[in-house]
């Protein structure tokens, strides 16, 4: 089968189109024939090489992946042939305690397919069968493959975490990629007051037509002035960060008192300054988040089935394309997801 792997970690130039052994499905698994495969931050990570991920090379990225089964292993009795499926991009045990009490986000064992095993740059992918979820009928390949990982994400922090509320105001960073975009999607769906950040005017003006109530452009404006003039002095109860440094500090102070800050990303750096003064003094709330729960991303199926949510795709490329998909991700050249089709 065709792929796009890495022998070894560095650059874009690191990705090779090749042929790969196709796989085969084990106990419990299904092998899918790879009909789209969207990207991620995280594919970036993994292939620049960071310790948390600890990878045998090659290695074949990709977490968001959508196509039709091809083969079913021995075990799987949910699963048939021919059958249309996106894939649950967390690796969960379904035994231990967190995993038992619906936390399995939580798992001990907790890895991210694309990032823990082979992923979707390929034609052809084995995953368990427990990760495999029925494609909502007025989806096409390429918008099943968009949504997972970046709406689980997106709802775990706002809705779970954060717990924003009809009614509240909430700063969304980084609008233009696909977590921002689909956070906008989400606080505006219960009723939240959305104000968005972006670097060109032009995904700005995108936000505004998926119903972004206000729009900063952090390039040429003071984001934690410009948040104070939008609310009249009071701040905004929750920000959606995952950016880390370049970002952080203004983040703080765009807080309301009580507000809360939950972030799940750290893509300009994973050290932020942080003053504890400011924190307590204002009752502030800081929340980690990380991925989010099956239960939560079948919630997220059935909004998407029901038009309620919506993917927002950017740009399709073939696979052998996938330097330049990435490429065209450092630079922030879209809005929305960027999805592979081999």
């Amino acid at each position: 089968m065709k792929s796009v792997l890495f022998y070894e970690h560095g650059g874009p130039e690191k990705l090779v189109y090749e042929d790969a052994p196709e796989p085969v499905a084990g106990e419990g698994q299904v092998v899918i024939q790879v009909k789209a495969c969207a990207l991620n931050h995280l594919d970036i990570w993994v292939r620049q090489g960071i310790p948390s991920y600890k990878l045998t090379l090659p290695h074949i990225s990709g977490c968001d992946i959508a196509g039709i089964v091809h083969a079913v292993g021995p075990g799987v009795a949910s699963i048939v042939m021919g059958q249309k499926v996106f894939v649950s991009p967390g690796l969960s045990c379904w035994n231990c305690d967190a995993c038992l009490s619906g936390r399995d986000n939580q798992c001990v064992t907790f890895r991210i397919i694309g990032a823990g095993i082979h992923g979707g740059y390929a034609e052809y992918v084995a995953v368990p069968a427990i990760n495999c979820l029925p494609i909502p009928e007025r989806l096409s390949f390429d918008e099943a493959a968009a949504f997972p990982l970046v709406y689980l994400t997106s709802w775990h922090m706002l809705i779970s975490r954060a717990r924003l509320a009809p009614g509240e105001t909430a700063l969304i960073h980084g609008v233009s990629s696909g977590i921002g975009s689909a956070a906008l999607q989400i606080a505006k769906l219960i009723g939240a007051t959305t104000i968005v950040t972006a670097s060109q005017n032009e995904n700005l003006d995108k936000a505004q037509r998926l119903g972004a109530d206000h729009t900063i452009n952090y390039t040429t404006t003071d984001v934690a002035k410009r948040v104070r003039e939008l609310t009249n002095g009071r701040g905004v109860d929750v920000v959606f960060e995952h950016i880390g440094p370049s970002t952080w500090e203004q983040s703080v102070q765009s807080l309301v008192k009580g507000g809360r800050l939950v972030t799940c990303g750290a893509t300009t750096g994973p050290q932020v300054t942080l003053d504890l003064r400011y924190i307590y003094s204002r009752e502030l709330t800081v929340f980690g988040s990380y991925l989010g729960t099956r239960a939560e991303l079948m919630t997220i199926a059935r909004l998407m089935g029901s038009g309620k949510l919506s993917p927002v795709i950017g740009g399709t490329f073939p696979l052998r394309e996938a330097r330049l998909a990435q490429e065209r991700m450092l630079q922030r050249q879209f809005f929305g997801k960027l999805v592979l089709k081999p």
